[in-house]
């Protein structure tokens, strides 16, 4: 079963345990979200299409985190002269974990855990970042011992 909901300006089609990345909502990460603005939904080849939003359809999502997306450049250039303009930009976006979905006599829901790991640390872990750190910090401990044992 799936839907097609709308939310930030944009529609988004969705399933039961997906994963999607949204404009930035309000919210602390564990919060339960839901969107009523449900435009489709279909199950294989029984399609209910909403004028223009399905009546009493409802899309429940787990907030996983709040963050900044990769940055991106703008530069503006008029050759020949001299105008050159550079200016950096991070959109905010919102991490869900889509739970369930309910409306037209159907429902479906997602019996998973909610990860609530953020993508900075599941990076930092893909790089081997939080071994070498623990390491620093245990070498930098050990350092302090025996400054204090020769002290």
């Amino acid at each position: 079963m799936y839907a097609v909901i709308k939310t930030g300006g944009k529609q988004y089609r969705v399933q039961a345990g997906d994963l999607l990345v949204v404009e930035k909502l309000e919210g602390e990460p564990g919060a339960q979200v839901a969107f009523d603005q449900v435009l489709m939904i279909g199950e294989g080849a029984d399609v209910t299409v909403g004028a223009p939003v399905v009546d009493g359809a409802t899309v429940s999502a787990t907030l996983v985190e709040t963050r900044r997306a990769d940055k991106i450049k703008v530069f503006k250039k008029i050759r020949r002269q001299g105008y050159r303009r550079t200016q950096g930009h991070r959109q905010a976006e919102t991490v869900l974990r889509v739970t369930g979905i309910a409306g037209a006599g159907k429902q479906e829901s997602w019996d998973g855990e909610v990860d609530l790991t953020p993508l900075s640390v599941i990076k930092a872990r893909a790089q081997n970042l939080a071994r070498s750190q623990e390491a620093a910090e245990a070498k930098n401990a050990e350092r302090a011992a025996r400054k204090a044992a020769k002290a």
